[in-house]
Protein backbone atom coordinates (compact mmCIF):
# COMPACT_ATOMS: atom_id res chain seq x y z
CA UNK A 1 0.00 0.00 0.00
CA UNK A 2 1.58 3.87 -0.98
CA UNK A 3 1.08 6.55 1.66
CA UNK A 4 -1.25 8.00 -0.46
CA UNK A 5 -3.78 5.48 -0.51
CA UNK A 6 -3.65 5.05 3.63
CA UNK A 7 -4.07 8.74 3.78
CA UNK A 8 -7.40 8.07 1.51
CA UNK A 9 -8.40 5.08 3.88
CA UNK A 10 -7.52 7.14 7.30
CA UNK A 11 -9.65 10.12 5.37
CA UNK A 12 -12.59 8.60 4.64
CA UNK A 13 -12.69 6.79 8.38
CA UNK A 14 -12.89 10.16 9.76
CA UNK A 15 -15.45 11.05 8.07
CA UNK A 16 -17.57 7.97 8.21
CA UNK A 17 -16.98 7.74 12.03
CA UNK A 18 -17.72 11.44 12.42
CA UNK A 19 -21.35 10.81 10.11
CA UNK A 20 -22.08 7.83 12.72
CA UNK A 21 -20.96 10.39 15.89
CA UNK A 22 -23.92 12.45 14.36
CA UNK A 23 -26.18 9.89 14.13
CA UNK A 24 -25.40 9.07 17.91
CA UNK A 25 -26.24 12.08 19.22
CA UNK A 26 -29.04 12.78 17.48
CA UNK A 27 -30.39 9.12 18.31
CA UNK A 28 -29.93 10.84 21.55
CA UNK A 29 -31.60 13.91 21.81
CA UNK A 30 -34.81 12.07 20.76
CA UNK A 31 -37.44 10.59 23.35
CA UNK A 32 -37.02 6.84 23.89
CA UNK A 33 -38.90 4.31 21.74
CA UNK A 34 -41.38 3.42 24.69
CA UNK A 35 -42.02 7.06 24.72
CA UNK A 36 -43.37 7.41 21.11
CA UNK A 37 -45.52 4.68 21.75
CA UNK A 38 -47.15 6.17 24.54
CA UNK A 39 -51.26 6.61 23.88
CA UNK A 40 -50.90 4.74 20.72
CA UNK A 41 -54.10 2.73 21.54
CA UNK A 42 -55.70 5.64 23.90
CA UNK A 43 -59.76 4.95 23.27
CA UNK A 44 -58.80 1.21 20.72
CA UNK A 45 -61.50 -1.26 21.68
CA UNK A 46 -59.33 -4.29 20.91
CA UNK A 47 -57.21 -3.00 22.84
CA UNK A 48 -58.75 -2.68 25.80
CA UNK A 49 -60.74 -6.36 25.44
CA UNK A 50 -57.03 -7.50 24.87
CA UNK A 51 -55.99 -6.21 28.18
CA UNK A 52 -59.37 -7.74 29.91
CA UNK A 53 -58.54 -10.95 29.10
CA UNK A 54 -54.65 -10.79 29.77
CA UNK A 55 -56.33 -9.97 33.34
CA UNK A 56 -58.73 -12.67 33.32
CA UNK A 57 -55.62 -15.45 32.44
CA UNK A 58 -53.02 -14.03 35.06
CA UNK A 59 -56.26 -14.29 37.31
CA UNK A 60 -57.06 -17.78 36.31
CA UNK A 61 -53.00 -18.58 37.54
CA UNK A 62 -53.19 -17.73 40.82
CA UNK A 63 -53.61 -20.45 43.70
CA UNK A 64 -57.33 -20.63 44.50
CA UNK A 65 -57.96 -19.34 48.61
CA UNK A 66 -59.14 -22.35 50.41
CA UNK A 67 -62.68 -22.36 51.44
CA UNK A 68 -63.78 -21.96 54.53
CA UNK A 69 -64.80 -24.84 56.93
Amino acid sequence: MTVVSIEERVTALEVEMARLKMTLEARQATLPWWEHLAGVFQNDPIYDQAMRLGQHYRQALRPKRPGRA
